[in-house]
């Protein structure tokens, strides 16, 4: 898949574990391990924004497009 989700990366650099960036932006935790892993089809606008919220990043700090 050409977009490449930088979410771990992002995390790490603000000291947030996945259990936190779950509880905070109200998502399972299954739904955001899939969207870290890169296996999310889809995310919504919503949820884009929450994660920015308590990253404190632009989206576009979140994902990258790679052309093949």
């Amino acid at each position: 898949m050409p977009i490449v989700v930088k979410l771990e990366a992002r995390m790490k650099a603000k000291g947030v574990s996945l259990t936190e960036l779950s509880e905070r932006v109200g998502i399972t935790l299954a739904n955001l391990s899939i969207l870290k892993t890169g296996k999310a089809k889809a995310v919504r606008f919503s949820t884009l924004e929450a994660i920015c919220e308590v990253l404190d990043c632009q989206p576009g700090e979140l994902l990258e497009f790679e052309k093949d």
